[in-house]
């Protein structure tokens, strides 16, 4: 089909579209799952990766490309808007293709984490009400917000989905839910979670306010006042500020800022049966952005079982990945129910909306009980019209989207740091969410940056948010989960300057 008039560009258009055809129609019976511009990406993205193109280096011309691969000028094309996505290349007028300039200045990524676990201090808890405390206003960039702005949320989709389940419901969502929640929410979780391995039915799962809802629930499942609980080092602080408003102690063990908790750190741990329960963010941890890798999940839960100790997975952030397929999950190695796999739509879609479930496992009849008995029922109306934006492939629309969108912003942010902030900063390189973890010159307080930041109208989140010990006081998390713009790099521009005169 002809978009244009003019035999010329019809014909150019004509062309474009019967290569492009023809090529998917290649790869498919080849049975290559990429398309042949991602292939051309991949390899060059390789030999730039490996040093064989450095910066500033010229790449080889869109026609030489053509010749080497068999294909049109249009999918060398594709190939390279692909690495320009990535800002690892970049196109000079009448001269072509060259590799960035910040393509071999990356940043060095902060080492496994050592918790002392010993003095426990209450700074952590006086950060968080400074920081939170001052949320509001439109003069301030946040960088300390772990949720996406909402310019990048769908909002006029959720509004058809709201006035789509008002109509579809006899009392207009004025009633109370099943206890276990909306039974049509319950069904699309289950069908699009495909990485539980397809074991999952609505019945399985409990809808609950937040993800934070159903930790909670989980935690006064599993445990009373006085017991031990193991989590990873550093973790959302949410987590930690729970843990102590049940009276519970905390083990905070070792984690890798890319492949998450150290599985050989928990060990000693379960083998002296000091533990009611462990709790992981396994996909993209809040604030490191770690994702352990599927051998690790495996592992973690064969060892769990074999201690029968509970485990409490938090995978928030697991629809946001960057690479090929979502990670798969603690729960998918589950066979003796022994993982409660908690999610939301907070960090998605609607965090005012305050949607989330979980799929308890053996413990369900506990949790039922635990939420007739706190809140008797979930937001009616909320649920409904997740529900309905599930159901009409809504969801998936805006998470691709959304990923593309925080990919790029992760790259950008990365090539921000390297080259405002001071040597020797490190970074974390997260494969998805909406967060950098940051460690500074042991020598810089990040509490003290930030008070110096916000004057600046920069807010940032201190590393000692996220622990209950003394530690992280260099470091700091970022989230850029926000549209970028000139006015999000001059505030990070800012915010280097001031690191470098601490």
């Amino acid at each position: 089909m002809c978009l244009y008039k003019g035999a010329g560009k019809s014909i150019m258009i004509t062309v474009t579209v019967f290569v492009f055809l023809t090529e998917t129609v290649f790869m498919k019976k080849a049975g290559n799952t990429k398309f042949r511009y991602q292939n051309i990406a991949d390899e060059l993205e390789g030999k730039i990766r490996k040093g064989l193109y450095a910066a500033g280096d010229r790449l080889p011309s869109v026609r030489a490309l053509c010749r080497e691969y068999d294909v049109s000028m249009n999918t060398v094309l594709q190939a390279y808007y692909q690495l320009e996505s990535k800002l690892l290349v970049e196109s000079r007028p009448q001269s072509g293709y060259y590799v960035a300039a910040s393509a071999d200045r990356g940043t060095e990524i902060p080492e496994t984490s050592n918790p002392p676990n010993s003095v426990v201090s209450d700074k952590g808890e006086y950060i968080i009400g400074e920081v939170y405390g001052r949320r509001n206003s439109t003069e301030i960039t946040y960088f300390s917000m772990g949720v996406p702005s909402p310019e990048l949320l769908p909002v006029s989709g959720l509004n058809k989905s709201v006035a789509s389940a008002l109509r579809k419901d006899p009392g207009s969502c004025t009633g109370y839910e099943d206890i276990k929640g909306n039974q049509d929410l319950r069904r699309e979780l289950a069908r699009r979670h495909f990485h539980v391995d397809g074991r999952l039915k609505s019945g399985d799962l409990i809808t609950t306010t937040g993800c934070m809802g159903a930790l909670s629930f989980c935690l006064m499942a599993l445990t009373e006042r006085g017991d031990t609980i193991a989590v990873e080092s550093p973790v959302y602080f949410g987590i930690l500020q729970l843990a102590r408003s049940l009276g519970l102690n905390v083990v905070e063990l070792p984690t890798h800022p890319a492949d998450g908790l150290e599985i050989d750190a928990l060990k000693p741990y379960l083998e002296k049966g000091k533990l009611k329960a462990c709790i992981v963010v396994s996909n993209f941890n809040n604030p490191l952005g770690s994702c352990m890798p599927s051998a690790h999940k495996k592992a973690l839960v064969e060892l769990v079982e074999k201690y029968d100790v509970p485990l409490i997975e938090d995978d928030l952030y697991g629809d946001v990945w960057f690479g090929d397929r979502r990670p798969e999950t603690c729960k998918s190695f589950d066979e003796s129910g022994l993982v409660l796999w908690c999610g939301s739509v907070s960090k998605t879609l609607a965090p005012g909306y305050r949607v989330g479930w979980v799929a308890p496992g053996k413990y369900l009849e506990k949790l039922v009980n635990l939420k007739l008995f706190h809140t008797v029922s979930s937001n009616t109306l909320a649920q409904a019209a997740i529900a309905d934006f599930l159901e009409k492939g809504r969801y998936e629309a805006h998470l691709k989207r959304l990923r593309h969108t925080l990919h790029i912003n992760s790259l950008r942010f990365r090539q921000a740091i390297s080259t405002f902030f001071p040597e020797g900063t490190k970074v974390s390189q997260p494969s998805g969410g909406f967060v950098l973890w940051v460690e500074l010159n042991p020598s810089i307080d990040t509490f003290e940056l930030y008070t110096r930041a916000l004057k600046q109208g920069i807010s940032i989140a201190p590393g000692r948010m996220f622990t209950l010990q003394n530690q992280f006081n260099n470091c700091l998390r970022l989230s850029y989960g926000m549209s970028w713009n000139e006015s999000v790099e001059q505030a990070l521009r800012k915010l280097g300057e001031l690191a470098r005169s601490s």
